[in-house]
Parts: structure tokens; sequence; C-alpha cells
């Protein structure tokens, strides 16, 4: 269990980590999500002893990280630290070596890995040759190398394709069954709702959320129904109670709701309305929930 227990880092007056306080055991996938400067990067690097705490530790089971135990974590950058002249199948296994592992060892692992990204035919060129998505994928490549037990992405899927964004969610996925405690920070939050059963939202330097997905979905009190109307409007908004917001984007409404609205009522006055040809009733997304914890 890789523990955050009341991290505290000011600048200054510049408050980075006010009392910041999670956990994320092996095997799980945990978002780490927060706005621009609400401290996710200060976080992590708190994890790698990068930074001098005024307050609060990163704990591994309880004990204090020791320089051997860092040596089987892996850490990915958003600013990548890859040596651009350098080979990617080269860069890989010298990586490696610097984790202890045999340099054979590490070649094979560096070559297996650009293998898994779609990048094998790339091993003999320098990182600088290589577009933006295809140095992230050996950026990860890096960080996963020596097969680390914690793994720590700072904005993994920046500047990726969608064929790049799926091969590494698969390859964090596999990594995540496989026994890796994984943390990563993004802005994509559709795609940590599809990929993390375990998100912690930071503002400010504080968690204001934190818990497994669906059941901070299922806990919200409000709710979502869209509908599609042929007409351009749909009747049964007039006939809604407790509206709190919606929206129309020319071709489908999205209204919030509270939770306790009864939806049969809803579902019988869309059916009389003869222009409704779509309508849907659900929990909110991670984004509303995000938006609403960070306001």
């Amino acid at each position: 269990m890789l523990q955050m227990q009341d991290l505290t880092k000011s600048y200054g007056d510049v408050v980075a980590l006010d009392g910041c306080t999670f956990a994320v055991g092996p095997g799980q996938m945990l978002g780490f999500l927060g706005p621009n400067g609400s401290g996710k990067t200060t976080t992590m690097r708190a994890v790698f002893g990068l930074i001098r705490l005024d307050r609060g530790a990163v704990t591994l089971n309880g004990n204090p990280i020791s320089p051997n135990d860092r040596l089987a974590f892996g850490y990915m950058p958003e600013q990548r630290g890859l040596y651009p002249k350098m080979k990617a199948g080269d860069q890989l296994a010298y990586l490696g070596a610097l984790h202890g592992m045999e340099q054979a060892e590490a070649r094979r692992a560096g070559l297996q890995l650009l293998d898994e990204l779609g990048l094998a035919d790339r091993a003999e060129d320098p990182v600088e040759e290589l577009s933006f998505g295809n140095q992230q994928r050996v950026q990860l490549a890096a960080a996963l190398v020596h097969d680390p037990s914690v793994l720590v992405l700072d904005e993994p899927f920046n500047g990726l394709d969608p064929i790049g964004a799926e091969t590494m969610a698969n390859v964090l996925r596999q990594r995540a069954q496989n026994g890796a405690t994984v943390i990563f920070s993004s802005h994509q939050l559709d795609m940590v709702e599809d990929l993390c059963e375990e998100v912690a939202v930071i503002n400010a330097g504080r968690i204001v959320m934190e818990g497994n997905v669906r059941d901070l979905k299922a806990a919200s009190p409000h709710r979502v129904i869209e509908f599609e109307s042929s007409n351009g409007y749909a009747a049964v908004l007039d006939q809604l109670d407790g509206v709190i917001t919606t929206s129309f984007d020319g071709h489908r409404h999205t209204v919030i709701v509270p939770a306790e609205l009864d939806v049969r009522q809803v579902l019988n006055r869309a059916d009389s309305d003869s222009g409704i040809q779509h309508i849907s009733y659900s929990t909110p997304s991670l984004s509303q929930l995000f938006k609403e914890a960070v306001a």
C-alpha cells in the first residue's frame, strides 16, 4: 500500500500541498485528478523524494520509503527526461541498468516493451527523430523497463492519438492486473473513467474527492437526463421539477436533476411527446463529478 499522509509543502507564500492524504494498493489503478496548479506534480515528486516536505510523509506498507524501494518504482514525468540523441533501444537498456538490471536483461526487456508499444522497428532510431507521440511511448517504456511494483505517471496520454492512447491504456491495465500499484494524472476524464476503478481529486493542495468511481457516481445527489427531439425542443422539459441545470447543443438536451426525481414520471411524459427520439437517464459522468468537486 502506497500512502500519502498529510503532505504539506509551501514555496514562499504559495501553498502547493495542504494536508494531501490518500492511498492506493497493489493491483489498483488510481486516476489522480485536479486543475492545473492543484498539487498533482508536487505530490508525485514527493513519492520519489524529489522535494523536501514541510510536513507529512509518503510510506510503503506503513514504512518509510528507502532508496532500494525506489529502485523498484517507475516514474514518467510530464516533461520528458530522455536523451534525444541516444537510440531508443540503447536508452532503455541504459535506464534498466540504472535500476539494477543486467545489461542483457535490460536490453531484452526494452526491446520487448518497444514491440508491445508498437515501436519494434524504431529501436535503432535516436529519440529526437521520433514523433511526439512515439517519444511519449518510449518514455513509458523507460518507466516500465525494470518491471516496477509502483508506477507513477504524470499526464501519460499527452500528445497521443486514439490508437496510441488505447495502446498505452492496455499496457497500464495489464500492469495493474499483474499486481503493480499504478497512479496517473490526466485531464482526459473520459479515459480515466474507462480505465480506473479508483480516483482521487486534488484542489488547492487538498484531496476533495476520493474513492471508487462507481460508488462516487451512485452517491451523487444528481442524475443526468438526455433528450433528443425531432423538433429541437422537448416539451417534457416544461414538466420537470427541480431542474438544476439544462443545456442544448443543437441536437441534444442535457438536464441535471435531483437524484430523488421519480424517473418513471419523466419516462411517461416523454412517451407522450411524439417529438422525442431518444431519452436516457444516468448517474453523472466523472467529468461532471470533477467539476462539482473543484467548483
